[in-house]
Protein backbone atom coordinates (compact mmCIF):
# COMPACT_ATOMS: atom_id res chain seq x y z
CA UNK A 1 0.00 0.00 0.00
CA UNK A 2 1.17 3.49 -0.84
CA UNK A 3 -0.07 6.78 0.61
CA UNK A 4 -0.41 9.13 -2.36
CA UNK A 5 -1.42 12.16 -0.32
CA UNK A 6 -2.57 12.61 3.25
CA UNK A 7 -5.28 10.01 3.95
CA UNK A 8 -5.41 8.55 0.42
CA UNK A 9 -3.99 5.03 0.12
CA UNK A 10 -3.70 2.93 -3.04
CA UNK A 11 -2.74 -0.65 -3.75
CA UNK A 12 -3.10 -3.25 -6.49
CA UNK A 13 -3.84 -6.96 -6.29
CA UNK A 14 -4.19 -9.77 -8.86
CA UNK A 15 -7.84 -10.49 -9.55
CA UNK A 16 -8.72 -14.19 -9.16
CA UNK A 17 -11.15 -14.08 -12.10
CA UNK A 18 -8.64 -12.69 -14.57
CA UNK A 19 -8.03 -14.81 -17.65
CA UNK A 20 -5.52 -14.22 -20.47
CA UNK A 21 -6.55 -14.02 -24.10
CA UNK A 22 -9.75 -12.02 -23.62
CA UNK A 23 -8.95 -9.18 -26.02
CA UNK A 24 -12.03 -7.54 -27.49
CA UNK A 25 -14.41 -8.90 -24.85
CA UNK A 26 -15.87 -7.61 -21.60
CA UNK A 27 -13.12 -9.58 -19.80
CA UNK A 28 -10.35 -7.63 -21.53
CA UNK A 29 -8.61 -6.10 -18.51
CA UNK A 30 -5.25 -6.38 -16.81
CA UNK A 31 -4.71 -8.95 -14.08
CA UNK A 32 -3.83 -6.44 -11.35
CA UNK A 33 -6.63 -4.10 -10.31
CA UNK A 34 -6.46 -0.92 -8.25
CA UNK A 35 -8.08 -0.33 -4.86
CA UNK A 36 -8.39 2.71 -2.58
CA UNK A 37 -8.60 3.42 1.14
CA UNK A 38 -9.54 6.96 2.17
CA UNK A 39 -9.21 8.12 5.76
CA UNK A 40 -10.93 11.35 6.76
CA UNK A 41 -12.36 12.58 10.04
CA UNK A 42 -13.17 9.51 12.13
CA UNK A 43 -13.99 7.26 9.18
CA UNK A 44 -12.05 4.86 6.96
CA UNK A 45 -13.60 4.12 3.55
CA UNK A 46 -12.54 1.27 1.26
CA UNK A 47 -13.39 1.58 -2.43
CA UNK A 48 -13.64 -1.66 -4.45
CA UNK A 49 -11.18 -3.45 -2.13
CA UNK A 50 -9.39 -6.66 -3.10
CA UNK A 51 -7.22 -8.38 -0.51
CA UNK A 52 -3.80 -9.13 -2.07
CA UNK A 53 -2.00 -12.45 -1.95
CA UNK A 54 0.01 -11.41 1.12
CA UNK A 55 -3.13 -11.07 3.21
CA UNK A 56 -1.32 -11.06 6.55
CA UNK A 57 0.76 -7.99 5.72
CA UNK A 58 -2.27 -6.28 4.18
CA UNK A 59 -4.48 -6.77 7.22
CA UNK A 60 -1.67 -5.70 9.50
CA UNK A 61 -1.41 -2.39 7.66
CA UNK A 62 -5.14 -1.76 7.39
CA UNK A 63 -5.78 -2.72 11.03
CA UNK A 64 -3.35 0.01 12.06
CA UNK A 65 -4.81 2.56 9.66
CA UNK A 66 -8.46 2.08 10.61
CA UNK A 67 -7.99 1.58 14.35
CA UNK A 68 -10.59 3.54 16.32
CA UNK A 69 -12.52 4.60 13.21
CA UNK A 70 -15.82 3.54 11.73
CA UNK A 71 -15.36 1.68 8.46
CA UNK A 72 -17.33 1.80 5.22
CA UNK A 73 -16.98 -0.26 2.02
CA UNK A 74 -18.16 1.36 -1.21
CA UNK A 75 -18.54 -0.32 -4.58
CA UNK A 76 -18.47 1.63 -7.83
CA UNK A 77 -20.01 -1.05 -10.04
CA UNK A 78 -21.57 -4.41 -9.21
CA UNK A 79 -18.72 -6.40 -10.75
CA UNK A 80 -16.36 -4.97 -8.14
CA UNK A 81 -17.63 -6.86 -5.09
CA UNK A 82 -14.13 -8.42 -4.84
CA UNK A 83 -13.19 -8.73 -1.14
CA UNK A 84 -16.09 -6.59 0.03
CA UNK A 85 -17.50 -9.24 2.37
CA UNK A 86 -14.11 -9.95 3.95
CA UNK A 87 -13.63 -6.29 4.81
CA UNK A 88 -17.19 -6.00 6.11
CA UNK A 89 -16.76 -9.03 8.37
CA UNK A 90 -13.38 -7.92 9.70
CA UNK A 91 -14.38 -4.37 10.58
CA UNK A 92 -18.17 -4.48 10.92
CA UNK A 93 -18.29 -2.06 8.01
CA UNK A 94 -21.32 -0.29 6.59
CA UNK A 95 -22.00 -0.33 2.83
CA UNK A 96 -24.60 2.27 1.82
CA UNK A 97 -23.78 4.51 -1.13
CA UNK A 98 -26.62 6.90 -0.28
CA UNK A 99 -25.38 10.47 0.06
CA UNK A 100 -26.80 10.73 3.58
CA UNK A 101 -24.76 7.70 4.69
CA UNK A 102 -21.41 9.00 3.44
CA UNK A 103 -18.81 11.17 5.09
CA UNK A 104 -19.17 14.83 4.05
CA UNK A 105 -15.88 14.51 2.17
CA UNK A 106 -17.24 11.82 -0.21
CA UNK A 107 -19.67 12.73 -3.02
CA UNK A 108 -21.34 9.96 -5.10
CA UNK A 109 -21.88 10.78 -8.79
CA UNK A 110 -24.37 8.43 -10.45
CA UNK A 111 -23.87 8.05 -14.18
CA UNK A 112 -27.35 7.51 -15.62
CA UNK A 113 -27.64 4.38 -17.72
CA UNK A 114 -24.07 3.27 -16.97
CA UNK A 115 -24.84 1.32 -13.76
CA UNK A 116 -21.90 2.95 -12.01
CA UNK A 117 -21.27 5.39 -9.22
CA UNK A 118 -18.09 7.46 -9.51
CA UNK A 119 -16.95 8.87 -6.20
CA UNK A 120 -15.57 12.39 -5.83
CA UNK A 121 -13.31 13.43 -2.95
CA UNK A 122 -13.43 17.24 -3.19
CA UNK A 123 -10.88 17.88 -0.44
CA UNK A 124 -8.29 15.90 -2.39
CA UNK A 125 -9.45 16.70 -5.94
CA UNK A 126 -9.74 12.96 -6.53
CA UNK A 127 -12.10 10.87 -8.67
CA UNK A 128 -12.64 7.16 -8.03
CA UNK A 129 -14.33 5.49 -11.03
CA UNK A 130 -15.01 1.80 -11.55
CA UNK A 131 -15.22 0.49 -15.13
CA UNK A 132 -16.30 3.51 -17.16
CA UNK A 133 -12.90 5.24 -17.08
CA UNK A 134 -9.80 3.10 -17.53
CA UNK A 135 -6.09 3.56 -18.07
CA UNK A 136 -4.76 4.85 -21.35
CA UNK A 137 -1.02 4.80 -20.68
CA UNK A 138 1.19 6.98 -18.51
CA UNK A 139 -0.86 9.80 -16.94
CA UNK A 140 -3.71 9.08 -19.36
CA UNK A 141 -7.29 7.91 -19.08
CA UNK A 142 -9.90 6.80 -21.60
CA UNK A 143 -13.51 5.72 -21.73
CA UNK A 144 -14.04 1.96 -21.56
CA UNK A 145 -14.57 0.06 -24.83
CA UNK A 146 -17.99 -0.82 -26.22
CA UNK A 147 -17.58 -4.47 -25.16
CA UNK A 148 -17.75 -3.28 -21.53
CA UNK A 149 -21.12 -1.63 -22.15
CA UNK A 150 -22.95 -4.25 -24.20
CA UNK A 151 -24.53 -5.93 -21.14
CA UNK A 152 -26.27 -2.72 -20.04
CA UNK A 153 -30.08 -2.60 -20.38
CA UNK A 154 -29.71 1.01 -21.56
CA UNK A 155 -27.89 -0.11 -24.75
CA UNK A 156 -25.46 2.71 -24.09
CA UNK A 157 -22.80 3.44 -26.69
CA UNK A 158 -19.31 4.78 -26.05
CA UNK A 159 -20.34 8.11 -27.57
CA UNK A 160 -23.33 8.36 -25.20
CA UNK A 161 -21.17 7.44 -22.22
CA UNK A 162 -18.64 10.12 -23.08
CA UNK A 163 -21.42 12.70 -23.26
CA UNK A 164 -22.74 11.71 -19.83
CA UNK A 165 -19.27 11.79 -18.33
CA UNK A 166 -18.61 15.36 -19.48
CA UNK A 167 -20.19 16.53 -16.22
CA UNK A 168 -16.91 15.49 -14.61
CA UNK A 169 -15.15 18.32 -16.44
CA UNK A 170 -16.90 20.77 -14.12
CA UNK A 171 -14.80 19.43 -11.24
CA UNK A 172 -11.25 20.55 -10.34
CA UNK A 173 -9.88 17.03 -10.76
CA UNK A 174 -6.24 16.48 -9.82
CA UNK A 175 -6.14 12.67 -9.40
CA UNK A 176 -8.06 9.78 -10.95
CA UNK A 177 -7.78 6.52 -9.03
CA UNK A 178 -8.39 3.95 -11.75
CA UNK A 179 -9.38 0.39 -11.04
CA UNK A 180 -8.09 -0.75 -14.43
CA UNK A 181 -4.82 1.01 -15.18
CA UNK A 182 -2.31 3.24 -13.46
CA UNK A 183 -3.77 6.10 -11.43
CA UNK A 184 -3.49 9.60 -12.86
CA UNK A 185 -1.75 11.60 -10.15
CA UNK A 186 -1.41 15.03 -11.73
CA UNK A 187 -3.62 17.31 -13.85
CA UNK A 188 -6.46 14.81 -13.94
CA UNK A 189 -8.91 17.26 -15.49
CA UNK A 190 -6.71 17.66 -18.56
CA UNK A 191 -6.50 13.88 -18.88
CA UNK A 192 -10.30 13.72 -18.63
CA UNK A 193 -10.72 16.38 -21.29
CA UNK A 194 -8.53 14.46 -23.70
CA UNK A 195 -10.58 11.30 -23.08
CA UNK A 196 -14.01 12.94 -23.33
CA UNK A 197 -13.56 15.56 -26.02
CA UNK A 198 -11.00 14.03 -28.40
CA UNK A 199 -11.58 11.27 -31.00
CA UNK A 200 -13.10 8.04 -29.71
CA UNK A 201 -10.45 5.42 -28.95
CA UNK A 202 -11.50 2.18 -30.67
CA UNK A 203 -8.32 0.32 -29.86
CA UNK A 204 -10.16 -2.11 -27.54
Amino acid sequence: MQELTHGLWHWTAPHPDWRPGAAGTSADWERDVGCVLYIAEDRATFFDPLVPEDAGAFWGRTDALVAGRSVQVLTTVRWHARSREEVICRYGASTSRARTALAPSIVPLRITGAEEVIFWLPRLGTLIPGDRLIGGGADAVRVCPQSWLDYLPSNMTVAELRERLTILLELPVERIMLSHGRPVLNDGRAALARALIGPIDNAR
